[in-house]
């Protein structure tokens, strides 16, 4: 049996305890936890505060703002524009590298 690995008592900020319980929910609990270097039982810990509601992001801490919908089209669109910008380079550098591969043979 290998040794488990021991961790001086580790403190978290409340912001990276909602962003672990927030991976967790998104990936699973352990998977997270792995993730994070974090020992499982501290994140199940962090998701039962967080259900019960007493898990609470500090003060400074960023917040969901609510966005109307024209907000919301217009950052869509722009995204794809820079999406389909950012693929354009993308093959633009892989014809590059072939061409350059072939003319160092």
């Amino acid at each position: 049996m290998g040794k488990k690995e021991l961790v001086a008592n580790r403190q978290y900020t409340a912001e990276f305890k909602v962003e672990a319980v927030r991976l967790a929910e998104s990936t699973g609990g352990n998977q997270a936890a792995k993730r994070l270097g974090i020992p499982e039982s501290s994140l199940w810990n962090w998701i039962r505060l967080s259900r019960a509601g007493k898990l609470k992001a500090a003060d400074g801490a960023a917040v969901p703002v609510k966005r109307s919908v024209t907000e919301l089209e217009a950052e869509n669109a722009r995204l794809r524009r820079e999406l389909t910008s950012t693929k354009l380079d993308l093959e633009i550098v892989k014809k590059a590298a072939a061409y350059f591969a072939k003319e160092s043979r």
